[in-house]
């Protein structure tokens, strides 16, 4: 069997997301691990498979298998990006995607209005999803989970320097720092303490990005006294970004790294709210 076949998800193409849920106040998502685009939206792609799954975030449903409580995105951003507010969720303009003109030509109304019920289908299924997991222990904290390039310059080109490629970017923008202190903090000592390739995991906040992605402010809106969310950015050192081929081995190192924080996490809930 092929290695990839343990860490690549194949959901059926109709799906829109999944969701598990199992006995525990931590809830972890992957948002923009889909890669499938719905059927009347293909012939008005401007953009090639490998384009579109450049600034996809593939692999990181693999890194929250061990959650009980998981939600994964099975269609692309570029169909419909969950992380952003409705009005700016359907890539129209290149300035919206990274300089890419992702339609051929300008997208028919029903088609948009289509893609946005998605968007507003998801938002309605997290509020319910996370009221349940309020309900039952009182506060929550959700992990979202992301990725992104580091060689923008092309396949041959330099990375971003150290100084603004953090291993892992975590983003508190959204959230009220002063009050969810003890669980962020505890979870960056945590996350750097995981050694990888004979080296401490590089974790640092709001550096390349500021967690201002709408679902983490979705939480802190709707759950300010119960809901933690915390963006997590994984630099794409566990990839190549322009094949899209996997480091498996650093993969699996990920997903240990985010099973391990679990009880730490659990714990520091319990005893800071």
């Amino acid at each position: 069997m092929s290695p990839l076949k343990d860490v690549i998800l194949e959901p059926d193409p109709e799906d829109w997301w999944s969701a598990h849920r199992g006995a525990s106040p931590i809830v972890g998502t992957a948002i923009h691990n889909g890669h499938h685009i719905r059927g009347d939206l293909q012939d008005l792609l401007g953009l090639s498979t490998e384009q579109r799954l450049r600034e996809e975030d593939p692999f990181t449903e693999f890194f929250i298998r061990d959650l009980p409580n998981r939600i994964v995105f099975h269609r692309s951003r570029f169909e419909i990006d969950l992380n952003r507010a409705p009005d700016g969720a359907i890539y129209l303009k290149p300035e919206q995607a990274w300089g890419l003109k992702v339609w051929k030509d300008q997208l028919p109304e029903a088609a948009i209005a289509t893609s946005l019920h998605v968007h507003d289908a998801y938002y309605a299924m997290l509020d319910t999803y996370l009221r349940g997991l309020e309900q039952q222990y009182g506060a929550f904290i959700l992990l979202d989970i992301h990725s992104y390039n580091h060689r923008r310059d092309g396949a041959d080109g330099p990375e971003m320097p150290f100084e603004t490629a953090p291993q892992i970017n975590i983003g508190t923008s959204s959230m009220d720092r002063q009050r969810w202190a003890p669980i962020l903090d505890t979870l960056m000592e945590q996350l750097r303490s995981f050694e990888f390739r004979g080296r401490r995991m590089d974790v640092r906040e709001n550096i390349a990005f500021q967690g201002k992605g709408e679902q983490t402010r979705f939480v802190h809106e709707r759950f300010p006294r119960t809901g933690c969310a915390i963006a997590i950015e994984f630099k794409k050192f566990f990839m190549d970004e322009w094949t899209g081929e996997p480091d498996i081995e650093a993969l699996k190192a990920m997903r240990e790294m985010i099973r391990l924080s679990l009880p730490v996490l659990v714990e520091t809930l319990r005893v800071s709210t």
